[in-house]
């Protein structure tokens, strides 16, 4: 779907800047990184890098741009683990999520704190689960909507626990926190990002982590391995990615430079400050970890019936 561009060696000696799309809104997690790391990323490559917000469609509208972009190497994308989502929600998409990107890299992952209410009865996963059980239909958690990363993280809990809860989509995670504090739904999965400050206060509960490894910003939290769901392990991520046919030589200088990158204390700053974690995929392991998202994540879609139009 991408139209030629430049040769391999072109956007090295273009003086035009380097721009980076981000499919979701300013103030996002991915938003955030792209900033972080534009310094560097743009020192890095000899280019200005200009960072460009085209939210809509759950990242579809800006993804858009990024496959039709030229193979210059002069527009590249920000996306997150939503790009693995939507070709289960929608019903179409108008490029394929592998055959019309090039991986670069991907950055970091995204881990997620199970949080409840402090007025639920539960102090841990395994009470959770009891009290799941003792108590069936009884219980509902809340989502960021309906096919979102925090609905697939709690799907999988679903699945793999067998318990019975109902699922309540807010329409973002701002509604979904403020109903959590409030009692107006019990439970959910949310980026320990945006809810360290309220487990620390006591408004909510933490009972575990999402990821294989704990969070830095919650160390004593425990991941949902450890207590009690041993085969649990779901994280959301952040990827740099070009339009398909992207040259080798330029995906090699671009993954070089956005590791340059990531390692500068803008970055490091911003990723200790959202609570994530370093992946650092380069472009060897990318395509392989796209194909096990993509698989993963489809199934779960279709264990969560979500579609939307």
């Amino acid at each position: 779907m991408a139209s030629l561009g430049a040769s391999p060696g072109a956007w090295a000696q273009s003086d035009r800047p380097l721009r980076v799309i981000v499919p979701l809104a300013a103030g996002s997690t991915v938003d955030a990184v792209a900033r972080a790391l534009g310094p560097g990323f743009g020192r890095a490559t000899g280019h200005p890098v200009v960072v460009e917000n085209l939210p809509g469609a759950g990242g579809i509208t800006g993804t858009t741009q990024i496959v039709k972009a030229a193979r210059d190497g002069l527009t590249v994308g920000m996306i997150s683990s939503n790009h693995v989502i939507n070709p289960g929600i929608y019903k179409t998409i108008p490029y394929d999520s592998l055959k019309d990107i090039t991986p670069i890299a991907v950055l970091a992952t995204v881990p997620l704190a199970l949080v409840v209410n402090p007025k639920l009865p539960v102090h841990n996963v395994r009470e959770l689960l009891a009290h799941a059980k003792a108590h069936p239909a009884t219980l509902n958690y809340g989502s960021a909507g309906n096919g979102s990363t925090l609905h697939l993280a709690a799907q999988l809990l679903v699945s793999q626990t067998g318990i019975d809860m109902k699922h309540v989509p807010y329409r973002g995670t701002g509604p979904l926190i403020t109903d959590l504090i409030g009692g107006q739904v019990q439970l959910g999965f949310v980026s320990v990002s945006q809810v360290a400050g309220q487990i620390k206060t006591g408004q909510l509960r933490a009972l575990a982590i999402s990821t294989p490894t704990r969070s830095a910003a919650l160390p004593e939290v425990p991941t949902l391995a450890e207590a009690g769901v041993p085969n649990y392990s779901f994280d959301a991520w952040i990827a740099l990615v070009g339009p398909a046919g992207l040259p080798k030589a330029v995906v090699d200088s671009h993954a070089a430079a956005v590791k340059t990158a990531l390692a500068s204390p803008e970055a490091q700053a911003a990723i200790v400050g959202q609570g994530l974690m370093v992946l650092d995929k380069g472009p060897a392991e990318a395509p392989a970890f796209f194909q096990a998202e993509l698989a993963k994540h489809q199934q779960l879609v279709k264990q969560s019936g979500a579609v939307l139009d």
